[in-house]
């Protein structure tokens, strides 16, 4: 049964097919309102800082082959209307690796009542590598051409687009981080025309947050992730995050028919953030896992008045 199980990861991650074709969707975060950066090239700059993020996302511990995700993102603002970032983000599952490293270039207009709309683009690249001699050969029939597939870190250019309005209570964004629809081949394959390894999909995000002060010591940001992707079903992330005393976060999640997440936060100081996270599933995988857990640390340097007047919730 596990070994079944691997199979299927391995058929929704990878997109392989023969014939007809499977969707390869992005890799997905719960705390998604820290790590702006890797699914929206608007959001760069936005934060008024020079600003810092690494998360660490394994998922569904216990299964062989199962994801794990690390991305690192650096972004500031450049000048008045300009923002920069860079984000590399490191994703496994099953037999595949992928390596995305992109460059997000952002120009923010001032709109009424103090709310800007921000016009990102980002390039990059897209390193795959598929190694089958990863396979327990037991699962597989020795000497299947289907399943003897290997992809050395091959590279397909990238491009994005998105938008990014906010204010200091509100933020909304609509974002296609990944837009050119790539196909990779068998290399080794006698006839690379008979057989597809993997196949990038368009994938679009729709993002939103408020917070609403409470009272002094403490806010309540809800927040929603919507995913669209060609081919494979809506996925929908819903969260409620507390702020307390401007220093502890606590907040649960709820991904639509597959999990439930725990989070936690703390404001160490105004420079340094420390989260985590803990998923379970909802679906019949869970009797395969013992869970999903991320942890994240966002470190921010003041900004260029060396005055930073209140820590941001998103």
């Amino acid at each position: 049964m596990k070994n079944y199980c691997i199979v299927i990861l391995a058929l929704m991650g990878l997109g392989f097919y023969s014939n007809q074709s499977y969707a390869q969707q992005d890799a997905q975060y719960t705390q998604y309102m820290y790590n702006t950066l890797s699914v929206n090239p608007a959001y760069a700059g936005s934060r008024d800082v020079l600003s810092f993020v690494g998360l660490y996302r394994t998922q569904w511990v216990g299964l062989d082959g199962a994801p794990d995700t690390f991305t690192a993102s650096l972004h500031s603002p450049v000048g008045e209307k300009v923002g920069l970032g860079l984000n590399v983000t490191q994703d496994e599952i099953f037999i595949t690796s992928e390596t995305y490293i992109d460059l997000s270039f952002s120009y923010t207009l001032d709109l009424a009542n103090d709310a800007k709309l921000a016009l990102g683009i980002k390039a990059g690249a897209h390193l795959l590598n598929i190694d089958t001699n990863r396979l327990n050969t037991g699962a597989f029939n020795p000497g299947d051409a289907n399943t003897e597939i290997n992809v050395d870190n091959k590279f397909s250019p990238q491009f994005g687009l998105g938008l990014y309005y906010y204010t200091d209570k509100f933020y909304l964004g609509l974002s296609a981080p990944n837009i050119l629809e790539t196909e990779h081949f068998d290399q080794n394959a006698a006839n690379n025309n008979s057989f597809a390894t993997a196949k990038e999909r368009i994938n679009f995000y729709l993002m939103a947050g408020r917070t609403f002060d409470l009272n002094t010591d403490l806010k309540f940001k809800p927040s929603a992730l919507v995913k669209v992707v060609d081919g494979a079903p809506l996925q929908v992330d819903l969260s409620g995050n507390f702020l307390i005393k401007e220093k502890l976060t606590l907040g649960l999640a709820y991904r639509w028919s597959a999990a439930l997440s725990a989070m936690a936060g703390f404001q160490v100081s105004d420079q340094i953030m420390l989260g985590v996270a803990y998923d379970r599933e909802t679906t019949e995988l869970k009797q395969f896992n013992d869970g999903s857990y991320e942890i994240f640390l966002r470190f921010e340097l003041f900004k260029r008045n060396n005055r930073m007047i209140s820590p941001r919730f998103f």
